[in-house]
């Protein structure tokens, strides 16, 4: 899969990179995107969530009346789930959300949703951004530019840079993540994913290198 490298206005600069097949132009699985979504999003949570049983909650533990011969029903104590102020009976315990998934379906994933976006023609390769400091105003022109300002817009970058991140950081709907991060919730949760020049050589190089 071939396209050209556009310029910071959003016009060619004469230059194409080739992107490997075997990750832009597989045939995606719909079922491992929705188990790597299902993954990262249940990592997210922080499962704290507790309330107080019987055992609990405030309240005296003498019984309220004796078993037989009131005439009413069978009480225990104060304590009991039926009342205002009582324990609640079966609610949720701190636990994990985390959920196992093996090294090749995870990176199945990422490669469905990655051939999701290039057959949606939603990949576009862009010139190394070079900023001396953060220039948010800047980067709003370069989206509008791009002809994707007001989309979900997330830029791969091969390595960290301080002030490309405090440029893009206050945009809504923008992100960015470097190439080693990238994952598959980020992919699909996009309206289109640029990848930077160097970027996208670097994921060419590394498909060729792994072949």
């Amino acid at each position: 899969m071939q396209l050209e490298v556009l310029n910071t206005t959003g016009k060619s600069t004469g230059r194409s990179v080739e992107l490997p097949d075997e990750i832009f132009g597989a045939e995606p699985n719909n079922h491992v995107i929705y188990l790597a979504v299902k993954q990262y999003l249940a990592a997210r949570r922080q499962g704290t969530h507790k309330v107080k049983t019987r055992a609990e909650v405030q309240g005296a533990s003498r019984k309220l009346h004796k078993q037989k011969g009131t005439g009413g029903s069978r009480k225990g104590n104060i304590r009991n789930p039926l009342y205002k102020g009582g324990g609640t009976i079966f609610g949720p315990k701190p636990h994990a959300y985390t959920i196992k998934l093996n090294r090749k379906v995870k990176d199945l994933a990422k490669v469905s949703a990655l051939s999701h976006k290039a057959k949606e023609s939603a990949i576009v390769v862009l010139e190394d951004l070079t900023y001396d400091a953060p220039k948010t105003k800047q980067f709003a022109q370069l989206l509008a530019d791009l002809n994707v300002a007001g989309k979900k817009v997330l830029f791969v970058l091969p390595e960290y840079n301080d002030n490309v991140y405090l440029s893009l950081r206050n945009l809504p709907r923008v992100g960015s993540t470097l190439l080693a991060d990238i994952n598959t919730y980020d992919v699909v949760n996009a309206d289109i994913v640029v990848f930077t020049e160097d970027a996208a050589k670097l994921l060419s190089d590394k498909e060729e290198a792994a072949a």
